[in-house]
């Protein structure tokens, strides 16, 4: 029988159970990468159909999916750097306005695009669904 290290040993971007999950935020570091395209516009597209987070007051479970959008200037967001921290948000206290906003002011701050659009479409919880966008400038 192979060792498992063996058998995930070209998984480098994964590292097999080597993640180190953030408990917030403010835990999480959105990494980035130069744009080696920075000469025109293209918009880069994530989707993250399985977002989950708390409502802070009462500390129940909200699902949503939530689009981010963008436009590249000199440095692009590494997906596996978001999919840590869209995870970060999974146990955190926040309403569904700020973490559209929140999402949109920290991508904005790792990679400075030249624009940037969060949309976040939230089940519904007492009969009532959320969407929000968020876009910049």
């Amino acid at each position: 029988m192979q060792d498992k290290k063996d058998i995930y040993q070209e998984l480098t971007l994964l590292k097999g159970s080597e993640s180190q999950y953030p408990d917030s935020p403010e835990d999480a570091h959105l990494e980035t990468f130069e744009n080696r395209y920075s000469s025109r516009n293209y918009w880069i597209t994530f989707e993250c159909p399985e977002f989950t987070s708390r409502c802070p007051i009462t500390n129940q479970p909200d699902f949503g999916q939530i689009t981010i959008r963008y436009v590249p200037d000199r440095r692009c967001i590494e997906s596996k750097s978001l999919k840590l921290y869209l995870f970060s948000y999974r146990n955190f206290g926040t309403f569904h306005e700020e973490v559209v906003n929140r999402i949109l002011e920290d991508i904005v701050a790792a990679c400075q695009p030249r624009e940037a659009k969060v949309y976040g479409d939230f089940n519904p919880r007492g009969g009532i669904s959320i969407k929000v966008e968020a876009a910049y400038p």
